[in-house]
Parts: C-alpha cells; sequence; structure tokens
C-alpha cells in the first residue's frame, strides 16, 4: 500500500489531500486487483499536483488525457502494469456544436448551456470556441444529454459527435516587456501589473497570485522561464523569456498576457 504522505505539498485544501489519497488508492488497485479506474475531469492545478503525487510514490502506469493534444482539462487513467491503454478508450467524447458564422458563441454561453442542464463542471472537459463551430469534451455519462442541446442562448446549434480539429486556436497574447530586480513573484507581478512591488506583495500575501496553478503568498518565490501565473482580478499570464541583464544588472523579460 503507498504512503499517503501528502506533506510535502504545500498550500492544499482537505478536498485536494482526499482527492490525492484516491488515486494513491487507484494505484493499489491496480496493482494488486489489475483494476482499471478513470476520474472526473480534472483543472489545470490537479493534473499537476496528480503528476507530483504518481511521482512521488514512483508509479509510471497513469494516463492525463484531455481528448487533445495541450488540453487544459484532462481525465486520469490509473491502469495495471502490462496493460494495453488507448487514449481513444478514455470514457469521454467530443460533442461540436455548429451555427452560422455571423452568430457568436462564448466560452461562457457554452458553459452556461451545460450547467442548465445539471452537468457538474467536472463532467466537462475543455470548451473550445471557433467561427461558426464550437467544441466541448464530456464524460460519456452525460454525452447524450448534451448531444440533445439545440439552441445555445439565443444561437441555434446542431450537435455532432466528434471532435473539429479547426475548432484550436492558438492563444493570443499581448506582449509586456520590462527590466526587474530578479525573478521573485513580487518583482514580476509587479511588471505584470504595472503597479509597485508594495502593491503587488500586498496582492501576493492576500492568496490573489498562483504560480504553476499553485496558490503562493510568498513574495520572495522565484518564477522560471516558461511558468504561468494568476492575479485574481487581471488575468493569467506567462514568463516567456529572460532577454538580457542590463548595465544595472537587471533582467529584461517578456511576460505574455492571456486575452
Amino acid at each position: 500500500m503507498k504512503h499517503k504522505d501528502l506533506s510535502f505539498l504545500h498550500d492544499i485544501s482537505e478536498e485536494d489531500k482526499r482527492l490525492l489519497s484516491r488515486f494513491l488508492d487507484w494505484t493499489d488497485m491496480a496493482e494488486e486487483k489489475y483494476i482499471t479506474k478513470y476520474s472526473a475531469f480534472l483543472d489545470e492545478r490537479q493534473c499537476m499536483l496528480c503528476e507530483k503525487v504518481m511521482a512521488s510514490v514512483k508509479y509510471e502506469n497513469y494516463l492525463l488525457w484531455g481528448g487533445y493534444d495541450d488540453a487544459e482539462r484532462r481525465m486520469l487513467c490509473v491502469y495495471p502494469q502490462y496493460s494495453d491503454i488507448d487514449k481513444n478508450d478514455m470514457p469521454m467524447m467530443a460533442v461540436t456544436f455548429r451555427y452560422r458564422k455571423e452568430d457568436k458563441l462564448s466560452h461562457r454561453d457554452i458553459l452556461g448551456s451545460m450547467m442548465a442542464l445539471q452537468i457538474k463542471r467536472d463532467q466537462l472537459g475543455d470548451i473550445l470556441v471557433g467561427e461558426g463551430a464550437s467544441c466541448v469534451f464530456v464524460r460519456d455519462t452525460v454525452a447524450d444529454d448534451v448531444m440533445s442541446v439545440s439552441k445555445i442562448g439565443r444561437v441555434g446549434v446542431k450537435a455532432e459527435e466528434g471532435f473539429d480539429s479547426n475548432v484550436i486556436r492558438e492563444p493570443e497574447f499581448k506582449e509586456i516587456t520590462g527590466t526587474v530586480a530578479s525573478l521573485r513573484i513580487d518583482s514580476v507581478v509587479s511588471l505584470a501589473l504595472r503597479i509597485s512591488r508594495e502593491k503587488a506583495a500586498v496582492l501576493i500575501r492576500g492568496g490573489a497570485v498562483e504560480v504553476s496553478h499553485q496558490r503562493t503568498e510568498r513574495t520572495d518565490k522565484l518564477v522560471e522561464v516558461g511558468e504561468k501565473f494568476s492575479v485574481r482580478g487581471y488575468g493569467k499570464f506567462l514568463l516567456r523569456s529572460v532577454d538580457g541583464i542590463s548595465h544595472k544588472d537587471r533582467a529584461h523579460i517578456t511576460i505574455c498576457k492571456y486575452i
């Protein structure tokens, strides 16, 4: 049986602990009883915690999959050693809604429509919004309800089973450049929001900042190139690059804000 000491994970809730403990139970079931288990959809933070826990017990027979490469919300599959796991076996389905190109739908419109069907958020994966077509990944148990949708807001839609990869769009960014004394999170947030480090520190200590989907209240936490961070009420950002060091030993950096 796996040791369930999760003390190496900081700032996680009791709910997270229960969830991760359940996943460790699944590894025991896979090893001892050859049982395959599937989770509901996990958000990015939960996926990251899952990967850390699996690494901590050196368990490799698992898969996180959301229906397409780079999905943010993914299901966990824990399976026995030597099992042949196919991504197509995951208990999920893609539903594509088609509508007139002149009609516009937002992520919020589609999510609201799903919530109106009494579908819980963990039964829904990513929602991809395109021009004339949008796609939502759903747990197979709610697929029939989603396929029955013929109207989202005021827009008439036709639901089709399957994923239209043309719906995927590259993220759009606004670039922010400047210099910082270091890659401490208070300095990086200060530049990203164009506020003082003191105000950035207040946001961090108030629990408004997450780095790599984990809340931090440490103003001296270092941000690595390629890491995402978010500030409640301000949006999500990416530290894209360090572009050099100034003659005053300040780092020139580029931050991307998701828009």
